[in-house]
């Protein structure tokens, strides 16, 4: 396991507190893209569901998601896909 893959599980798990919580890296699935870089760990797919997105929506999760992230955004993932629930929601709804 990478070491921003285990940065991002660690800053969403402190911000979040999720009950379910999944970060896949993508990153191979990019070679030769914009941002890719050798050794990946520059694009990355989260699954997140958390009682903090009660009552928010879609932009509202995906920036508590970003915040959480907030340097990491900057300086090491090129590419973030976000799906965020809230418990009991189904998937595609957040």
């Amino acid at each position: 396991m990478g070491q921003v893959k285990i940065e991002i599980e660690q800053r969403l798990n402190a911000a979040l507190a999720p009950e379910h919580l999944v970060v896949r890296d993508d990153s191979d699935q990019h070679i030769g893209h914009a941002g890719h870089r050798p050794g990946g760990e520059t694009h990355f797919s989260v699954e997140v569901v958390s009682q903090r997105f009660v009552g928010q929506g879609r932009v509202a999760r995906q920036r508590l998601v970003f915040a959480a992230l907030d340097e990491l955004m900057r300086e090491q993932i090129h590419a973030l896909s976000i799906s965020a629930r809230a418990p009991g929601e189904a998937i595609g709804t957040g």
